[in-house]
């Protein structure tokens, strides 16, 4: 199994997380903040991936700091994960419904960080989640896991939905890139026989 097990301690966040991609889908989530709580959750049912996270932060002065630490930390452990990407497919993408919001979601582990990001959240904030740190998430994100990563809003009128819909796709996305291609088990997926 591939699995990463990250740490990561500074002034503003104490984190633990720990991930197997060749998982079940089973999570054990707590970020103090419950928007985050429920996407992480949705990442790790909708991908398969077993994800644990535990995260205490300074949220008496927002989330900023947790939201992006954690994307750091998963980042990290997809990286730790695939490492050399030996038999991954590499690519893998999703257009997902939820209700009115229709997501695509498109990633390529290319040992090259990459975000284009063209969801439109009509709110700031949903509760008292800030929705401009979506997009602080999936930048830490693809800083330490190297990988490209687009979204395009095809549809979507709720916050809430659309980046509901964006989690998911995201997970399915990075379910298909990760998995085993049992064709080319033993091969690194590209022609320059290394991914950077």
């Amino acid at each position: 199994m591939r699995t990463s097990e990250i740490k990561r301690k500074t002034a503003e966040t104490d984190i633990f997380l720990c991930l197997n991609i060749d998982g079940e889908g089973k999570y054990d989530i707590d970020t103090g903040c419950g928007f985050l709580d429920h996407m992480l959750t949705l990442f790790a049912t909708h991908g398969s991936f077993d994800l644990t996270v535990k995260c205490k932060g300074d949220t008496d002065v927002d989330y900023h700091h947790s939201v992006e630490d954690i994307g750091i930390c998963l980042g990290q452990a997809f990286a730790e994960c695939v490492g050399n990407a030996k038999g991954i497919y590499r690519y893998g993408s999703m257009i997902l419904p939820m209700d009115e919001a229709l997501i695509l979601c498109a990633v390529d582990f290319s040992g090259r960080d990459c975000l284009v990001n063209r969801l439109s959240v009509p709110t700031e904030r949903i509760g008292d989640f800030d929705t401009e740190l979506v997009e602080e998430f999936f930048l830490a994100f693809v800083r330490n896991a190297k990988i490209s990563l687009h979204f395009q809003q095809l549809e979507g009128k709720n916050a809430h939905h659309i980046v509901e819909g964006a989690f998911k796709a995201f997970a399915r996305a990075i379910s298909a890139a990760v998995a085993i291609n049992p064709n080319k088990a033993d091969q690194i997926p590209s022609s320059k026989g290394m991914l950077v």
